[in-house]
């Protein structure tokens, strides 16, 4: 289009972001996670399973997204709910079978969805033919050192290593019991005890992994999320460190420590990228890396390296319209120096969903779970804000990550019983934190089906709140202003305009602080983003796009945007801004 001239009520402060016209699809999508427990369940064993999520399919097409991520199927004992793997080339009985997984591909390639799978490199299950190998041998053999096992301190080796503490509480080494019966060795697990480390020193992981990723692109899927993809590398000699560290959040010190974000992951995933580049049509790899600094995220996906890493720092800022506007400049700055999209994320299997975060007393702020005890969300509210909080993600150039039920609107399940609770987050910290049940339960299909729709029989794996009734889809689709509709609505304005291969503006509202709102700009489409203070004007002659929620027009014509609202507007002719420069 065009450049036009400025005029009020409002100034483009700075170009944030080019528009790009690169093809790849991994630049531009929407992805949808699937987790695969929670999803939809086909034979009522009360689990989801992938014949359930092939059923249904059509819902994600019907949405609108692009490519759809799906959690861990793989053959488990399921301790953590499937990050635990027994075997990597395998689907877990629970879900189905190899052939169901072959069938869930070819309908999502049929209806024009990519699908991404999950793979687990730091750690397998201890029930992995490896780890059972490995304890079955001698301290110092081939079988362990594919583990990190190691000796323990003080006398008769009865003190761990060193003093690392495991992501899900207590500390991070067991110790076993050696084939003769003695109290031997201690082996490394950052996370449960039942999922040792790897040791990624070791060539034969290595290729191990490398025929992984061959077996699973062999059926034809469209690339890989990583989990834990900062820690497969620990620092030589495992010096002790007294920090601490927690999921998507990175270190509460400002580091990572020497478990996290070691140089030689680096080396790992350009090996990686060799293997997907090796493949016809555009493979992809995505970093999950809980790191404390943009720039260090961006190391992860710079050329040669892996496509798309989350950004954790967008799900994390709370509900404040400074840091809002500064997390979004930074990282765009940030992958930008790398020629990398930027991803947008605002909920997933591992925090509590947006909408109940939103309505807490402070605001977005990130608890581990949240029990009938504690301080409960403002329902209204967090839902309100949530809807707004998507509505600008979903405006910005880069690539969106929506997590399944958020679509819906749903909440967190903040009643749930600590009976019903499995996550070993919960049991680990001796119920210090709810842990990640609340934001996993299964989806509500249908408000009077057995199990909201979920299951024929009616079974669920985690309790479904009666909450959930009002969310189910059948009550949803269609309805003007539902959740639902607002989000197939976005999605497809986004891919109409052309959004997400946009460039950005910060623009300044005359009259408005910059505290109370944030004002961008990409292409010709103005999203306006209300946090607080006195309801926002838009003058007349603006035409409004889309809102996150009801928006009136007072007596001269003006948009009057209330607080915890977005909308998208296009300015009047007159008052549209100069482009960003293009690039590609």
């Amino acid at each position: 289009m065009d450049a036009l001239l400025d005029s009020p009520p409002w100034t483009s402060l700075f170009p944030v972001h080019p528009a790009t016209t690169d093809a790849q699809w991994w630049r531009t999508a929407v992805v949808y996670q699937v987790y695969p427990r929670s999803f939809a369940d086909s034979d009522g064993d009360g689990v989801g399973d992938l014949p359930g999520i092939t059923a249904r399919l059509d819902h994600l097409a019907a949405l609108g997204v692009d490519a759809v991520w799906l959690s861990p199927f793989y053959t488990s004992p399921q301790v953590d709910a499937g990050y635990d793997v027994a075997d990597h080339r395998d689907v877990d009985p629970v879900f189905g079978t190899l052939a169901d997984f072959d069938a869930m591909l070819a309908r999502a390639h049929a209806l024009g969805l990519r699908v991404i799978v999950d793979v687990v490199p730091n750690h397998t299950s201890d029930e992995h033919a490896w780890f059972r190998r490995a304890l079955a041998a001698p301290a110092g053999s081939a079988e362990r050192a594919r583990y990190v096992f190691r000796d323990g301190r003080g006398a008769q080796g009865a003190e761990p290593p060193n003093n690392w503490r495991s992501i899900f509480g207590g500390p991070a080494w067991t110790r076993v019991a050696e084939p003769d019966g003695t109290q031997g060795q201690w082996y490394l697990h950052l996370f449960d005890a039942r999922q040792p480390d790897l040791d990624w020193t070791n060539p034969e992981v290595r290729g191990e992994f490398e025929e992984v990723l061959r077996f699973w692109l062999d059926r034809g899927v469209d690339g890989f999320r990583v989990d834990v993809a900062h820690g497969l590398v620990k620092a030589d000699g495992l010096p002790d460190w007294d920090g601490t560290t927690a999921m998507v959040e990175g270190g509460a010190d400002g580091t990572t420590g020497p478990m996290f974000d070691q140089e030689g992951v680096h080396e790992i995933y350009r090996s990686w990228r060799a293997v997907l580049d090796a493949y016809p049509g555009d493979r992809v790899l995505v970093a999950e890396a809980w790191l404390d600094s943009l720039s260090r995220t961006a190391r992860y996906v710079r050329p040669g390296e892996m496509h798309q890493a989350f950004n954790f720092a967008y799900l994390t800022t709370p509900w404040d319209a400074d840091r809002n506007r500064q997390v979004v400049v930074d990282s765009l700055a940030a992958s930008d120096a790398v020629g990398a999209p930027t991803t947008w994320v605002l909920s997933n299997h591992d925090v509590v969903r947006h909408t109940s975060r939103l309505g807490l007393a402070d605001a977005g702020s990130l608890p581990k779970g949240i029990r009938a005890l504690d301080e409960q969300p403002d329902a209204e509210l967090g839902l309100r804000r949530a809807r707004a909080a998507t509505l600008q993600m979903l405006a910005l150039p880069g690539v969106a990550y929506l997590y399944q039920g958020e679509e819906l609107g749903l909440p967190e399940d903040t009643a749930m019983p600590d009976e019903a609770r499995q996550d070993p987050a919960w049991f680990r910290s001796g119920g210090l934190e709810a842990g990640r049940d609340g934001c996993r339960v299964p989806l509500p299909w249908s408000a009077d089906g057995p199990a909201h729709g979920f299951s024929p029989t009616g079974r669920s794996w985690l309790p479904q709140p009666p909450s959930f009734a009002r969310h189910a889809l059948d009550v949803q689709r269609g309805v003007p202003g539902s959740t639902y509709e607002l989000y197939r609505r976005a999605l497809a304005l986004r891919r109409h305009l052309q959004l997400a291969s946009g460039s950005l503006d910060l623009v300044e509202l005359a009259g408005v602080g910059t505290s109370d709102a944030v004002a961008l700009r990409n292409r010709d489409v103005l999203v306006v983003t209300v946090h607080r203070g006195a309801p926002v004007l838009l003058p007349a002659g603006c035409d409004l796009l889309i809102a996150s929620d009801d928006v009136a027009r007072d007596e001269a014509g003006s948009l009057v945007l209330e607080p915890g609202t977005t909308a998208w507007v296009l300015p009047p002719r007159a008052a549209r801004l100069p482009h960003a420069r293009t690039t590609g």
